[in-house]
C-alpha cells in the first residue's frame, strides 16, 4: 500500500515585539510620506494663488468693497445688478460671439495644418516652428503685433491699402471690423496648439485603414472626411473644451487693441470684470461678482469635459 505524505503549510515566523507592524504597511507609509513631500510645494502654491483667492473673491461677492473703504455685506444685490444691467449682457453676447468665431476656425484650421504638414511637404519643420510661435511668446506680444497691423493711423493693413489707392477700413472705430481685428489675431494665437494635437494624434490612426479604403475607391477628400476624422473625435472635443475655456478668459489681445471698444462692441466677460474692479469705480464687489459668473460658466465647460471622459473610459456594455 503506498502512501501518500501532504506538505505542512508553513509557518510564518512569529514578529518581534519591536517589530509588530508589517513591514510592507511602514514601507507604504514611507512611500507615502515622500509622495505628499514631492506633492507639497504645488499644494501650498495652489491653496495660496488659486483656492484662497477664490473663496476671497466669492465672499467678496456679497460686499460692497471699495478700495479706500471697509466691506458691507449685500447679499445678493450685485448679482440682482449684474443680470439688471444691459452693459453685462451685451458683453456675455460678445463673448459668446467671440468664441463662436475662434473655437471652429481655429480647430478646423489646425487640423487642415495638420494634415498637410503630416506629409511630405518641402520645409516641413520650418514650417512648423513658424506656426507654433505665437504660443510661445506672450500673449501682449500677440496683441502688439495685432495693433500694428490693424491700427486705423499707422497700421500695415491701412498702409497696404492706402499704397493701393483704397481708403483705410476703421478697425478700432467700427465694432464689427474691431471684433474681427481681435477675432483674427486669436485665431492666429491657437493655430499652433491644435495643429501639434492633431500631429500628435494622426500619428495613432491606422494607415492599414486609409490605405484599405483607398483600394475600395475612396479619393483622398473622402478618405480624410470618412477615415481620419472620425479617429480623431477625442482630440477634438480636448481642443473644443479648451478652446471654449480660453475664449471666455480672453483679456490681452482685446485689452491692448481695443480696449472693450468702440463703445461694448469688443467688451468680453473678463475686460469687463477688470474695467469694474479695476477701473475708475474700484467696485472690487462687484468686479468679484462677475469673476463668479465666469467661474460658473468655465466649471459647466469642465464638468462636460470630465462626463465625455468617464463615458469613454467606461467599458461597452458596462456600468461604473
Amino acid at each position: 500500500m503506498s502512501t501518500s505524505t501532504r506538505a505542512a503549510p508553513a509557518v510564518a515566523p512569529p514578529l518581534l515585539p519591536g517589530d509588530r507592524r508589517p513591514r510592507r504597511r511602514r514601507r507604504g507609509g514611507r512611500e507615502a510620506a515622500v509622495g505628499w513631500a514631492f506633492v507639497s510645494p504645488n499644494l501650498v502654491l495652489l491653496v495660496a494663488f488659486l483656492f484662497l483667492p477664490l473663496v476671497s473673491a466669492l465672499a467678496m461677492s456679497f460686499q460692497d468693497v471699495s478700495s479706500f473703504g471697509g466691506s458691507t455685506w449685500v447679499g445678493l444685490d450685485n448679482y440682482r445688478r449684474l443680470l439688471s444691467e444691459d452693459v453685462f449682457w451685451r458683453t456675455l453676447a460678445n463673448t459668446l460671439v467671440f468664441t463662436a468665431a475662434t473655437v471652429p476656425t481655429s480647430i478646423a484650421a489646425g487640423l487642415v495644418l495638420a494634415v498637410l504638414l503630416d506629409s511630405a511637404v518641402p520645409a516641413r519643420a520650418v514650417l512648423r516652428t513658424i506656426i507654433f510661435v505665437p504660443i510661445v511668446i506672450s500673449g501682449l506680444v500677440v496683441a502688439l503685433i495685432g495693433l500694428l497691423m490693424f491700427d486705423e493711423g499707422v497700421g500695415m493693413l491701412n498702409g497696404m491699402l492706402a499704397a493701393a489707392g483704397l481708403d483705410g477700413a476703421r478697425w478700432q472705430t467700427d465694432g464689427t471690423l474691431a471684433m474681427v481685428s481681435v477675432v483674427v489675431m486669436t485665431i492666429w494665437t491657437r493655430l499652433g496648439f491644435a495643429m501639434v494635437v492633431y500631429l500628435a494624434a494622426l500619428q495613432d490612426v491606422p494607415r492599414e485603414v486609409t490605405e484599405a479604403a483607398e483600394v475600395d475607391g475612396a479619393g483622398a477628400l473622402q478618405r480624410f472626411w470618412w477615415v481620419t476624422v472620425p479617429m480623431l473625435s477625442a482630440p477634438t472635443f480636448f481642443l473644443l473644451v479648451m478652446n471654449v475655456i480660453w475664449s471666455f478668459q480672453v483679456f490681452d489681445i482685446v485689452y491692448v487693441m481695443t480696449g472693450g471698444g468702440p463703445g461694448n462692441d469688443t467688451e468680453m466677460l473678463v475686460t469687463y470684470a477688470y474695467d469694474q474692479g479695476f477701473g475708475p469705480t474700484r467696485d472690487f464687489g462687484y468686479g468679484s461678482t462677475i469673476g463668479v459668473v465666469i467661474f460658473l460658466l468655465t466649471l459647466v465647460v469642465v464638468v462636460l469635459r470630465l462626463r465625455r471622459e468617464r463615458a469613454e473610459a467606461r467599458p461597452a456594455g458596462g456600468t461604473r
